[in-house]
């Protein structure tokens, strides 16, 4: 896939910070700044996003690793990868997301919170009364209101990543262990 609109060019001081904290300017970045705003807005909340510490950080990144794996976001694999590396979580499990369900590595609240971030990224949503409340009661009403959040969010921006042609930039070769990738069976399940 190629990018379907052309990199837009950034201010200079964007560029800068960007490089200094990814090592490379984000391709989604330099798409969506073909509208300042949109582009602007999408980083501050993506930021906001990014600090809230309601729910576990590794549970979050599997699940945003998980939605990424499922819509098709190698980008989103890519950096969710690096930045799980650059957090300091377990990055042998982190890079088994891909085949979550194959993978022998991850608890069971894990796998839970994957399945639900699918559930979730289906078209249309699959999450049922159970599942949301088997997370709820381990989780509390806090944690499953930001997961919840986290996971819309996640969805928004692997989606708009895809379809505006991002792709993987390579992020993660810094990361010593190779991300596995998805059974090709395992998008049997999404119609997303």
């Amino acid at each position: 896939m190629t990018l379907r609109l052309p990199k837009a060019e950034l201010p200079a001081e964007l560029r800068e910070n960007m490089i200094k904290q990814l090592g490379a300017v984000p391709e989604n970045v330099e798409v969506l700044w073909h509208s300042p705003r949109v582009a602007q807005d999408n980083l501050e909340f993506g930021a906001k996003v990014g600090v809230w510490e309601g729910a576990d950080a590794g549970l979050k990144s599997f699940a945003h690793m998980a939605v990424a794996s499922q819509v098709g976001c190698s980008w989103c694999l890519d950096v969710g990868y690096f930045q799980a590396r650059n957090e300091n979580l377990d990055l042998a499990k982190a890079s088994q997301v891909p085949r979550w369900r194959e993978a022998e590595v991850f608890t069971a609240l894990e796998r839970d919170v994957m399945a639900y971030a699918e559930a979730m990224t289906n078209t249309p949503p699959t999450v049922t009364d159970e599942q949301y409340a088997a997370l709820l009661k381990r989780l509390g009403t806090g944690a499953m209101v930001e997961l919840t959040a986290f996971i819309a969010y996640v969805n928004l921006a692997t989606r708009a990543n895809v379809a505006n042609g991002v792709t993987s930039q390579g992020f993660s070769d810094a990361c010593e262990i190779p991300l596995a990738k998805r059974p090709a069976a395992s998008r049997a399940g999404s119609t997303a």
